[in-house]
């Protein structure tokens, strides 16, 4: 199996388990139904939208690297 196809499948692992946490976390709070769906498609999106986020808000300062 080559290491792509061992990564994705890794990754799509972590991806469903935290889903799954975060709906058995959510099923013991009293949200409505839409609560409910909002709060758990911020949980499958963070991780995908995080780096992309992160770019974009370039936090701290830039630092540039120089040759030694």
């Amino acid at each position: 199996m080559p290491a792509d196809a061992i990564i994705r499948f890794l990754i799509i692992l972590v991806v469903v388990s935290m889903a799954l946490l975060a709906i058995f976390y959510l099923r013991k709070r009293r949200l409505t139904w839409w609560e409910f769906c909002g709060w758990g498609l911020l949980a499958l999106m963070l991780p995908l939208v995080g780096p992309f986020l992160i770019i974009f808000l370039r936090p701290g300062k830039h630092h540039r690297h120089t040759a030694s």
